[in-house]
């Protein structure tokens, strides 16, 4: 196949901020694979994209899993001829005290947060290589770039190591025209996030399509000097 039709992959593209990647990134004319685990929101997906679908891939993965990481890459590689872009989307949250925050919790964001990103991007490095370009964009976090955050100590810690894994990939990159930054959002206004915090005041939330916009930025050709970076998303 011939590569001159941009491919990315958006982790995590079946919640609220990653359909918003997913719709930015089919915008700007590229084919966008996402991997899911749960079917019903994979199709739901493919549903509210209407015709948009055509240009989307889906593939049930398991993201903690090396082998099935591998899986997915090979068959972008097989499928669609290289890669372009990964935006790691995928994550999760916990907010708990240390005694009460248990070694599952631990191995749970260290796993959502941290593995998935370093095993996508690990995969995808190669695929870029043979492009001589790339784009890589994972999701820190406030606590990452703060010195950390009462009660989010494995929240904290797994966000710090996407961070590290970003900067340090970043400097290894460099001469592959391979740029990696972070996101560093405030809180995203979500449906999930509104009944977690129905008293909240809502109005500096940033809305994902916003946060889409980012990603897209840094996705395009034009940001090539921008690599390394902790891109830090606030209204204020």
């Amino acid at each position: 196949m011939a590569t001159s039709t941009r491919v990315a992959v958006v982790t995590g593209g079946t919640g609220a901020l990653g359909q918003a990647v997913v719709r930015r990134l089919l915008a700007a004319d590229m084919d966008v694979w996402v991997p899911w685990v749960t079917e019903a929101e994979a199709k739901a997906l493919e549903q509210r994209l209407g015709a948009a679908a055509r240009r989307l891939t889906l593939r049930q993965t398991d993201l903690t899993s090396e082998a099935g990481v591998a899986r997915l890459f090979a068959d972008i590689e097989a499928k669609a001829g290289g890669l372009d872009v990964l935006a790691n989307i995928a994550g999760g949250f916990a907010f708990s005290p240390l005694e009460a925050t248990d070694g599952n919790t631990w191995a749970k964001m260290m796993n959502l947060n941290a593995t998935t990103a370093f095993l996508c991007c690990r995969f995808a490095v190669p695929l870029m290589k043979r492009r001589k370009r790339g784009r890589i964009v994972n999701v820190a976090s406030g606590p990452a770039v703060n010195h950390g955050a009462a009660n989010m100590s494995a929240y904290a810690a797994s966000k710090a190591a996407v961070l590290s894994l970003t900067e340090s990939l970043a400097k290894e990159l460099v001469s592959d025209s391979i740029t990696v930054n972070a996101l560093v959002p405030t809180v995203i206004d979500t449906a999930a996030n509104r009944k977690a915090m129905p008293k909240a005041d809502t109005s500096t939330w940033l809305s994902p399509d916003d946060i889409a916009g980012v990603v897209g930025f840094l996705a395009d050709d034009s940001a090539q000097i921008v690599t390394g970076t902790a891109v830090m998303l606030s209204r204020g």
